[in-house]
């Protein structure tokens, strides 16, 4: 099965201000976070670096073939190292620029593929001139944006005039449109149009206090799917924030270990949607490694 990871994040450092406060590495993994220490990374991350290099490891591991980098201004701008990643694992990472729209970072550079946009974290009009303008030159030049929503009606119906507006706009909406959230199946519903795809990075996050197997977020994939249809979902782990509770297999094995969804839908969910929305190819093939625990 190929199996690609359509919301992830690295960093050389986390380093940022959101809402005038300093978000940033601390030892042993942890970060400085809006005021309080939290668990950022895995503990034995020790320098606080959030290496393509490790994520390798991990993808290899889990089987995963390919992964889309997104980006978060809790983490600071990594455009810088994220241009080197996709230089060096060209058929392994589609990397994301960031577009810092409250900071007028409307324009995606030269030389990226794809744009995140983390508009759950900011606080500009989706539909005014200036930002329809940006979506429509990134409609024009075949940019894939990476877009993540507020649970707000009034954010999600400027969005809706987007995709109305940019029907050539490739888009993937993120964390699985916030499920569990008041007004998350009108993001999944987004998904009708025939240019959008819902991601579900995060949802483990999501239902965490369920745990492993997460029989919530089954019932969600299962519940947007009858919305939309398998074929506009696709997973996304939010590596590597919520490999601090779970491994990174754990993050799609609930999903593969699933009776209540096909083969067939776990198939296309875990990856062969990914693989023609993105357009990935020359996947390496990943033989199972046993566990010394087997």
């Amino acid at each position: 099965m190929t199996i690609i990871d359509a919301h992830t994040h690295l960093w050389l450092r986390q380093d940022a201000v959101v809402d005038g406060q300093h978000i940033e590495a601390l030892p042993g993994g942890r970060s400085r976070f809006f005021g309080e220490e939290r668990q950022m990374l895995p503990p034995f991350l020790i320098d606080g670096r959030n290496s393509a290099e490790v994520f390798l490891s991990n993808m290899d591991y889990a089987q995963v073939g390919a992964a889309v980098v997104v980006q978060e201004i809790i983490d600071g701008n990594q455009d810088a190292y994220l241009l080197e990643v996709q230089r060096r694992y060209p058929d392994r990472f589609l990397c994301c620029a960031l577009l810092d729209i409250d900071r007028g970072a409307l324009t995606v550079p030269e030389g990226w593929r794809a744009a995140s946009i983390p508009g759950h974290r900011m606080h500009r009009d989706l539909d005014s001139p200036e930002m329809m303008a940006a979506f429509k030159e990134m409609e024009r030049r075949g940019i894939i944006l990476s877009m993540c929503l507020d649970d707000n009606p009034w954010q999600i119906a400027q969005f809706a005039t987007v995709i109305r507006e940019c029907p050539s706009l490739r888009i993937a909406i993120g964390h699985f449109g916030l499920a569990r959230s008041e007004h998350w199946l009108e993001q999944v519903q987004l998904a009708r149009a025939e240019n959008v795809r819902i991601e579900s990075g995060g949802i483990t996050w999501l239902y965490h206090d369920e745990f492993y197997p997460f029989p919530g977020a089954v019932r969600a994939i299962r519940q947007a799917a009858d919305e939309v249809g398998m074929d506009k979902l696709m997973w996304g782990s939010d590596y590597p924030r919520t490999i601090t509770a779970i491994t990174y297999r754990m993050s799609y094995d609930f999903i593969l270990r699933s009776p209540e969804i096909s083969p067939e839908d776990k198939a296309a969910f875990l990856g062969g949607n990914a693989l023609s929305f993105y357009g990935f190819h020359d996947l390496p093939e990943l033989p199972y490694i046993k566990n010394m625990s087997e």
